[in-house]
């Protein structure tokens, strides 16, 4: 694939290079001459020397030919024009790297949609989802970047003496956001059917808003109902995802933050979550926090040292699950001797994005559903005029191993129904045996 490149800081070099050991033809765009010559004496990438948001740079670059332009400079508005710019231009897909949160509040301006980019890609977002995703469960899938993380998908293992066993799918009283999407048993995993039988020691893919999600695993799995007690180091815009998409439901959330007119902005923002108003790196606090008592701690401040130091006081203390953001690709080695039990690093989860991103057609991302799993969720932009929005999705005829798990209009996830008539501009996600992927992209 040709795939243009703007910026080449810390997450744009790290993206060519991962597109480069793909064997993709890549150009990078940087206004810094030296960004420009180090990335060319070390990649095998195009490199240009310009402003991302100049129409002349773009032309050179070729981007009107690009199957992907990733624009992730340090700036969010030069990220939105060059994307809206390349995609105006003939770019197959744009996406912008935002930090502010206000580009992707659909409550005051529909950014993306309005300067016609396929997706507005938060970095902190991702990274806190990640994070969440060790969190709820390891086996879990958190679907990014829609509805501000409201959509999951999450695996249990189905527990004896629950209610859900020994019933049909048919039968269970589902919350009405909520699919079971696919059944594991015997080494086999299938797309879940109304007439298939819930049996214990089944492996079932859960997908539904995040507010519903959680009370349905409790039909099925013992420790789905069980409060974990969580402190998070650190309310920047990672911290601060991170509380959001886990507060309430089966998680107490502490979050500690040193500066107090960013506190005054988490406590309003936050309506489940303690916030604290001091200095996770010291010790003491610590301690006077009851770090001890806690599941979970997670160190994503700003800076990996100080998430590093947080980390290993906390586990010193008797923390029982220590997570911590670190950046550095040379801190990699030393995490796991310090007793830090996951570490999170935002270049391999933009990279993991990144890769679902190359696909073709209205297929925005694909992410396999487990590790050697044939099953991928999709995400899927309805197209104008495709069969998907001539008729109600009961009469699309889709192709065996497919299920419709959840569509989001305007930035809200439901559900749809039988009778459901999809619209250009909806964002569906749906879960496909991997040989159906061709099927599936004609029908939307």
């Amino acid at each position: 694939m040709r795939i243009v490149v703007l910026g080449a800081g810390t997450v744009g070099r790290s993206i060519a290079s991962l597109l480069c050991l793909h064997r993709h033809s890549v150009t990078v765009i940087d206004t810094n001459p030296e960004r420009i010559r180090h990335i060319n004496e070390n990649f095998d990438v195009r490199g240009i020397t310009g402003s991302a948001a100049q129409s002349s740079i773009l032309f050179q670059a070729g981007v009107g030919s690009a199957d992907l332009c990733l624009a992730v400079t340090g700036i969010d508005e030069v990220n939105i024009v060059s994307a809206s710019m390349a995609k105006a231009m003939g770019a197959n897909r744009a996406v912008a790297r935002v930090y502010a949160p206000v580009f992707r509040d659909l409550s005051t301006f529909d950014y993306r949609r309005h300067f016609g980019i396929d997706r507005l890609l938060s970095l902190e977002h991702l990274t806190a989802l990640e994070l969440a995703r060790g969190i709820r469960h390891p086996g879990s899938v958190v679907v990014e970047s829609l509805a501000r993380g409201e959509l999951e998908v999450h695996e249990v293992m189905v527990s004896k003496e629950k209610k859900g066993v020994g019933k049909a799918l048919k039968d269970l009283e589902l919350s009405k956001n909520v699919r079971i999407g696919s059944i594991s048993r015997d080494g086999k995993t299938w797309i879940a059917g109304a007439e298939d039988i819930i049996q214990v020691g089944d492996r079932l893919t859960i997908i539904g808003t995040r507010n519903e999600i959680d009370d349905v695993k409790t039909m099925f799995c013992s420790d789905a109902g069980s409060k974990q007690r969580v402190v998070i180091a650190g309310g920047g815009e990672t911290g601060y995802h991170l509380a959001y998409v886990l507060e309430g439901g089966h998680h107490n959330v502490v979050l500690i933050e040193l500066d107090r007119e960013r506190c005054d902005f988490l406590a309003s923002h936050l309506k489940q979550t303690t916030v604290v108003n001091r200095d996770a790196t010291r010790r003491a606090i610590l301690e006077e926090e009851r770090v001890s008592t806690s599941d979970v701690f997670v160190a994503c401040t700003g800076d990996d040292e100080d998430n590093i130091m947080a980390s290993v006081e906390a586990r010193d203390i008797g923390a029982k699950t220590i997570m911590a953001l670190v950046g550095r690709p040379d801190y990699a080695h030393v995490v796991g001797k310090l007793g830090i039990d996951h570490a999170v690093s935002p270049r391999e989860v933009v990279a993991k994005q990144v890769l679902g991103f190359l696909t073709n057609g209205p297929i925005v991302s694909k992410t396999p559903l487990s590790e050697g799993s044939n099953l991928s969720v999709l995400e899927i932009d309805v197209k104008e005029a495709s069969p998907a929005t001539e008729r109600v999705l009961a009469n699309l005829g889709l192709p065996p191993q497919t299920l419709v798990a959840a569509v989001i209009r305007e930035g809200f996830a439901s559900v749809p129904g039988g009778d459901y008539q999809f619209a250009t501009g909806d964002t569906v996600i749906a879960l496909v045996a991997d040989e159906m992927i061709e099927l599936i992209e004609k029908v939307f």
